[in-house]
């Protein structure tokens, strides 16, 4: 195969992949997420069965259809700064980003959604876990980060609940202001890291 080819395949798999989460949404939004089932999304996507699961996991994942990306700009946040630049402001940087977006004119119907759903409250907050376990490894992977493996996980876990935290007040940027000079304390208060 070519690599034309392959880029070919891949913008076709992403194109159907995007289709699908589209059209899920828009079938949540209007008659509620436990009124559709997937069986209603595949064929309004006019896919299969199969191929819907080919894309996500469950129906739950058709409303995180943007995790993967979230996952991955949090740890490029610790991955890809500067050299020498600090890892608290790269982290709220990426936070403050993020929240953005999760609170963008639009979004207020699907947390609505989210919050009304147990089973999405319970995925949401899987993912959560997920995304901190992620950005703790990130964080504990880097040589120059010299805290320990259990400081990585708890400063992951104050980040991913900043982001929570700060979506949902009425001033996420304020709230991150106030949020992040406190998990900046607490790095530092850390001990680094012990090599045996």
């Amino acid at each position: 195969m070519t690599v034309q080819q392959s880029g070919r395949r891949e913008r076709k798999k992403a194109a159907t992949r995007q289709k699908i989460a589209d059209t899920a949404l828009r079938l949540f939004l209007e008659r509620g997420y436990d009124a559709v089932g997937i069986r209603d999304v595949a064929a309004e996507a006019d896919v299969a069965v199969t191929t819907l699961f080919s894309h996500f996991a469950c129906k739950e994942a058709l409303v995180f259809e943007q995790d993967e990306d979230f996952e991955h700009r949090l740890t490029r946040a610790v991955t890809d700064r500067a050299p020498h630049e600090p890892l608290i402001p790269a982290l709220r940087r990426e936070v403050l980003a993020l929240v953005r977006h999760c609170t963008a004119d639009g979004a207020a119907p699907i947390w609505r959604m989210i919050d009304a759903s147990p089973a999405l409250r319970k995925y949401d907050e899987s993912v959560r876990l997920r995304h901190a376990e992620a950005l703790a490894a990130a964080i504990a992977a880097d040589p120059a980060l010299t805290r320990s493996e259990t400081a990585a996980r708890t400063l992951a876990r104050f980040v991913i609940d900043a982001y929570s935290l700060s979506r949902e007040a009425s001033d996420p940027e304020a709230a991150l202001d106030e949020i992040f000079p406190m998990i900046e304390a607490a790095w530092h208060a850390a001990r680094p890291a012990r090599h045996t």
